[in-house]
């Protein structure tokens, strides 16, 4: 079934070119894993080729989609930017959820903060998010803290936290922690490449702050599953959890 669909990862869109170039390489990374599956890319806003287009050239070409969104929770372009587009086509598709929350994203937050140096035990992280105006992505960010919290396993406290649109900035959390006596905090970076919420994530006067998810091993795997599920075959994947 999955050679019979195309993946169409639609992504955020950045005006800075390496956060659209790690957009690319996390698709070219899900190639190299499941060389099986047709996988192309398309952006909400702010780079080409957009998603209306996108899915005009896949229906012109006669092909079943799979739209898989590159987003790290549910919110607005879940919940009306994409339908909207999809409203529009008079194809085959299909949508899968957003990728978050999950525990394979929560794998690459822990394996990125032992990258940056944070090791076992030694503080509070703040999960630097994107944030929204729609309170179900900022539930899913919240949701994500959790599951990073139990896989650290280190009983350490993880603290959601927002670059726009809600609070705590990464900041402010990373203060308040400071003033509670917390000399050691992390900040987990939770968004997909560099930009300029990534520039804010690292300004925080954290001890350690993460790179970006980029093209962790765990997070292409985790793009390929959405597309398997909503194709039915998830229980062909089931290693992509271990």
């Amino acid at each position: 079934m999955a050679a019979d669909t195309v993946l169409l990862a639609v992504a955020h869109g950045s005006r800075d070119r390496q956060g659209v170039a790690a957009t690319r390489a996390l698709l070219a990374r899900v190639r190299a894993l499941r060389p099986d599956l047709q996988v192309r890319c398309c952006f909400l806003d702010l780079a080409l080729p957009s998603l209306p287009q996108a899915l005009a050239d896949q229906a012109d070409a006669g092909e079943e989609v799979v739209l898989v969104p590159l987003l790290l929770g549910a919110g607005y372009h879940l919940r009306v930017d994409i339908p909207a587009a999809l409203a529009d086509v008079h194809a085959p598709v299909r949508l899968a959820p957003a990728l978050g929350p999950h525990p394979l994203l929560a794998a690459v937050l822990a394996d990125r903060l032992a990258e940056a140096g944070r090791p076992p035990g030694a503080g509070p992280v703040v999960l630097a998010a994107a944030g929204s105006s729609d309170p179900a992505a900022n539930a899913d960010t919240r949701r994500t803290a959790q599951l990073l919290a139990r896989r650290l396993g280190d009983g350490r406290p993880v603290v959601p936290a927002f670059l726009s649109a809600a609070g705590p900035t990464p900041a402010e959390a990373v203060a308040a922690l400071h003033a509670a006596g917390h000399r050691d905090v992390a900040v987990a970076t939770h968004l997909l490449g560099p930009g300029f919420f990534a520039r804010r994530a690292a300004d925080t006067g954290a001890r350690w702050t993460s790179a970006p998810l980029g093209t962790h091993d765990a997070l292409a795997r985790l793009v390929a599953l959405r597309h398997d599920a909503a194709v039915g075959t998830t229980a062909l994947r089931t290693a992509a959890l271990r």
